[in-house]
């Protein structure tokens, strides 16, 4: 039973990694440092307001106050469909 369990526990786990990587967050400005757009499941940033959608992530990034995390690259979820 407690195998079976943690078999669902880590599908679970899975699936909302799956999740999180078609989405994207939004890591606001700083003091000393712009905003910034990271994929959905990069660990430079924990989700701290909710994910955001395709559209929105796009729009964020035409936006001059918005730079791309350089770890994650979310551009490159965002230009292919």
């Amino acid at each position: 039973m407690q195998q079976l369990e943690a078999q669902e526990a880590e599908e679970c786990v899975r699936r909302q990694q799956a999740h999180a990587g078609l989405r994207w967050k939004l890591q606001p400005e700083r003091p000393a440092a712009a905003a910034l757009l990271h994929r959905g499941d990069c660990a430079r940033y924990p989700v701290v307001g909710g994910y955001i959608d395709r559209d929105d992530a796009l729009i964020a990034l035409g936006m001059p106050e918005v730079e791309s995390c350089r770890v994650c690259r979310p551009e490159i979820g965002l230009t292919r469909r």
